[in-house]
């Protein structure tokens, strides 16, 4: 009998040292710089730090790799002055170079980084000893330090990004985060261990490192009834982006915790791809978005756990522009009109047509969360006037890989983002057509304004261009804004604390203070 207890005694402690997580996408691959999927970013947060760190009040930049920095007057050159204690997980010591290294590789063509934009145009990156990076711009970018929490700008090890060459991200990630890559089983699990020499965290936490667990386990399970069951289950002890329509059930668990991240500005919608015929119109654009009911939608399929989304960009946010409340009005009648002096002529069964041709866009949505309900609930109210939506699902590994083919006339994502200026020029600048300006903007006036804005040297000015951007691609039908999402963390009891932030949908961010 002693004995017995004593070996479910040490098997207890050793669970006591895995952390057990679900998430419910997974990612193509996990080099940071390749992609804008956050499925990507939530884990490459974990292995990988940037040089500053976003306070839990989601708008307060603070140290992180770089313990200062200083600006100069013309806003066109950032010195940043790197901690000296700071190593990667194999052991390598962080220095200037790796900074160089890192940023000078987000810029190479050969990467084509869709988040490029991010760290601002910079001319050139020096190393004047190995703990001061100068980091000068051609042009002065106003949001320059908020972008760098973002996991695009992470830091990489060469050698390792070297060596792994196509398979970096996939077989092997080196980093100077709390949690060490052991490996990857696409669709399945993550694994990663304790940083063992990680003392570094940034002020928002209070353990600096390590962290408290050995490991770290992290599930793929795609089915939101899934997860719900197998955290009431107490299976798991971590999970984020918990499915909207189950956190009234989850609140009532006795077992579990759930936090809302506060703030957070995370819009769903649909986007046109305007160089495609049957959308080009902006009439039938506008049609589209004022024919649905974002407030059933938010109250059916969310169960209130989201606001209806009429604008862009969530009020709240950083330069956010209060004319763009009065561009969406939902009319259906007004939206049949609309579709009529666009030569949309009712065909017998029901459906519009013009020039032979049905008004029958191609829609694709990701399966997970709330996407396919709410295509489907868009595709009946579209019918009401005609519009016969055909949708189609992919799974999450996939659905970047079919975007890029561009055969669809709109698609619909769950954006995450800081401020007005961030999602204007993530989607709306030229330059970034294929992706993320999968519509095919390009408006030299779009692209003008979104430059001042960056270049702006005082909040007005930038709150200024950015505000006509947000006008003018509001104007234009350019999306269909449904609803902004609230974003909730659900956590076993037991485990000790869990705060969510809000960065870029991870929810978990670094883990430090988490314990049993």
């Amino acid at each position: 009998m002693t004995v017995a207890l004593g070996v479910a005694g040490f098997a207890s402690a050793a669970d006591a040292q895995t952390l057990n997580m679900m998430k419910s996408l997974d990612a193509p691959h996990y080099d940071a710089q390749r992609t804008t999927w956050s499925p990507t970013a939530d884990i490459v947060n974990m292995v990988q730090d940037t040089l500053v760190a976003l306070d839990w009040d989601g708008k307060t930049v603070i140290p992180y790799l770089a313990e200062a920095w200083k600006v100069s007057e013309d806003g066109r050159l950032y010195t940043f002055k790197l901690r000296k204690d700071v190593t990667f997980c194999s052991g390598k010591k962080l220095t200037a170079d790796d900074v160089v290294y890192s940023f000078n590789r987000l810029k190479s063509p050969d990467i084509k980084a869709p988040f490029g934009w991010r760290a601002g145009d910079i001319k050139e990156l020096r190393a004047p000893d190995p703990y001061t990076v100068e980091y000068e711009l051609k042009e002065p970018f106003s949001e320059l330090l908020l972008q760098l929490t973002m996991f695009t700008n992470v830091i990489h090890n060469k050698e390792n990004v070297e060596t792994l060459g196509k398979d970096y991200g996939i077989k092997g990630l080196d980093g100077t985060g709390p949690w060490c890559f052991v490996s990857w089983q696409p669709r399945t699990e993550i694994v990663l261990k304790r940083h063992e020499a990680y003392r570094w965290g940034p002020s928002m936490y209070q353990n600096k490192g390590p962290v408290k667990f050995e490991k770290l386990s992290i599930k793929i399970v795609p089915e939101d009834s899934a997860r719900v069951a197998a955290m009431q289950g107490g299976q798991f002890d971590f999970t984020h982006q918990f499915p909207l329509q189950f956190i009234q059930q989850a609140q009532k668990a006795p077992n579990l915790l759930v936090q809302e991240a506060q703030p957070v500005f995370q819009l769903v919608y649909y986007g046109f791809k305007i160089s495609r015929p049957m959308v080009s119109d902006r009439r039938v654009r506008q049609a589209m978005s004022i024919a649905i009911n974002r407030a059933e939608i938010a109250k059916g399929i969310y169960l209130g756990n989201a606001v209806p989304a009429i604008t862009f960009v969530d009020p709240a946010a950083p330069d956010f522009n209060p004319e763009t409340q009065s561009v969406v009005k939902e009319d259906i009648e007004l939206a049949k009109r609309l579709l009529d002096e666009a030569g949309w002529k009712m065909g017998a069964d029901g459906i519009r047509e013009k020039d032979g041709i049905k008004l029958a866009p191609k829609v694709y949505y990701t399966q997970v969360a709330n996407f396919g309900r709410t295509s489907e609930a868009i595709q009946g109210y579209l019918r009401k006037i005609g519009v016969d939506w055909r949708i189609v699902g992919y799974d999450s590994t996939i659905a970047p890989a079919k975007m890029a083919e561009q055969d669809y006339e709109l698609w619909t994502v769950a954006v995450p983002y800081l401020s007005a200026g961030e999602l204007m020029n993530l989607y709306f600048d030229s330059k970034n057509i294929p992706t993320p300006n999968r519509m095919n903007w390009q408006d030299p006036q779009t692209d003008a304004w979104l430059k001042l804005g960056r270049g702006a040297l005082s909040d007005a000015d930038r709150a200024k261009y950015y505000g006509l951007v947000q006008k003018r691609v509001a104007d234009e039908f350019l999306w269909i804004p449904v609803i902004n999402a609230n974003m909730y963390q659900v956590t076993n009891k037991k485990l000790k604390g869990a705060r969510p932030h809000m960065l870029y949908q991870n929810t978990f961010y670094k883990g430090l203070d988490l314990s049993f």
